[in-house]
């Protein structure tokens, strides 16, 4: 998508936005051969770094969600081919692993609750398996004898997101992507179109293409009108991170219950959370959700009592009106969002990467991401428009 008028821009592209999404099609892009700069003052740091990694579409799957759910199972077949280029390329771990996600319920209603998912599973044609407790406990020896049930989930898995975004760093570096540290503050505009960025910094930068890939910021970039901003918002997540041994594991697959979810890393270490809060753009860590956090944890496998508390963490998850990721073209032309991803930031990062940088190279919008324009929610937008 090359700029128009006789100046040559400095850059092919922009990213707005150095988290695991703007990481990955900056990656991709310039690897397809694009001129590419990401812009960001603390890449890896913000949503990405605060996550846990779950690779959840079947057991995050809810009710009138069908474009989100294929394109949920979409990434998650990308994963391990992703992940083995990017490995390759760096030489480093992105912790990616396929352990499978069991589910269990605490008392009868949580065991209703899961037995009307296990139905919708179903009936989706997913591959899910309901469980006895005896046979939960199988699996998980450390689980309290008070679970009454379960859902076994083999193809929700997990990577390390914190070694995804060292990874993610390295294979940009390498593939000739310009990491600056600075935020975008304003799209400049001329013709109609995308002429570059302001940054915080007082740099400017031209080119004819900017990826905003901001999360929760995304709408807050200045020089845009409205009907270009991405309706995203701050959603807040909290996290208590714990470490144990890694021989015996305390689990050997991710851990759901209704109130809290626990993903075991290789070496011992635990992320239990999260919280989902409305509260702006504050990332105070609390007492209070720290304490539920852990009191759910340690109802579900009480030998969470014995680890080490070594980090708090909250986040900002990217919001969408529909809970789906805005990905494609804008109102304006050359600019293109890849936000709002909101629980699915991580999970969604390979199909991400790929689909929106095919859309830089060729300046058309794959079909895989057509339903998730951030044009859809303009009354006046067309099909054929939020599309084209």
């Amino acid at each position: 998508m090359p700029a128009e008028g006789g100046t040559r821009p400095l850059v092919d592209v922009i990213v707005a936005g150095g988290g695991v999404i703007g990481l990955g099609i900056a990656w991709r892009a310039a690897a397809a051969g694009l001129r590419v700069v990401v812009c960001d003052d603390a890449p890896g740091r913000a949503a990405s770094w605060a996550a846990a990694g779950m690779l959840a579409p079947v057991t995050e799957v809810h009710y009138g969600e069908d474009a989100l759910l294929a394109l949920n199972l979409d990434a998650a077949r990308r994963y391990p081919g992703f992940v083995a280029e990017l490995e390759e390329l760096t030489g480093l771990d992105a912790g990616y692993r396929r352990c499978g996600t069991l589910m269990v319920a605490r008392d009868a209603d949580d065991l209703a609750a899961l037995a009307d998912l296990a139905g919708f599973q179903r009936r989706a044609g997913l591959e899910a398996e309901r469980l006895a407790s005896r046979a939960c406990r199988e699996l998980e020896p450390r689980l309290s004898p008070r679970v009454r049930g379960g859902i076994l989930v083999p193809g929700d898995h997990q990577v390390d997101n914190r070694a995804l975004v060292r990874a993610l760093l390295r294979a940009c570096e390498r593939s000739g992507v310009h990491l600056l540290p600075a935020r975008v503050r304003r799209v400049l505009t001329g013709g109609g179109r995308v002429a570059g960025a302001l940054l915080a910094d007082g740099e400017r930068l031209a080119a004819g293409t900017l990826v905003l890939a901001a999360g929760c910021w995304s709408g807050g970039v200045g020089g845009l009108d409205e009907a270009a901003l991405p309706p995203v918002r701050p959603v807040k997540g909290q996290l208590v991170h714990l470490a144990g041994p890694a021989e015996p594991p305390l689990l050997r697959h991710n851990l759901r219950g209704l109130d809290v979810y626990l993903v075991p890393r290789a070496d011992g270490r635990l992320v239990a959370g999260a919280t989902v809060e409305e509260r702006g753009f504050d990332t105070m860590v609390t007492a209070g959700a720290a304490h539920e956090l852990l009191r759910d944890a340690i109802e579900l496998v009480p030998d969470v009592a014995e680890l080490a508390l070594t980090e708090t963490v909250a986040g900002l998850r990217p919001g969408s009106p529909d809970n789906a990721p805005l990905l494609g073209p804008a109102a304006l032309d050359g600019l293109v969002v890849a936000a709002g991803h909101y629980r699915n930031g991580i999970l969604l990062t390979p199909v991400t990467a790929d689909t929106i940088a095919e859309l830089l190279v060729t300046g058309r919008v794959p079909d895989r991401i057509g339903p998730f324009s951030p044009r859809r929610f303009a009354a006046t937008t067309t099909k054929e428009e939020a599309t084209r």
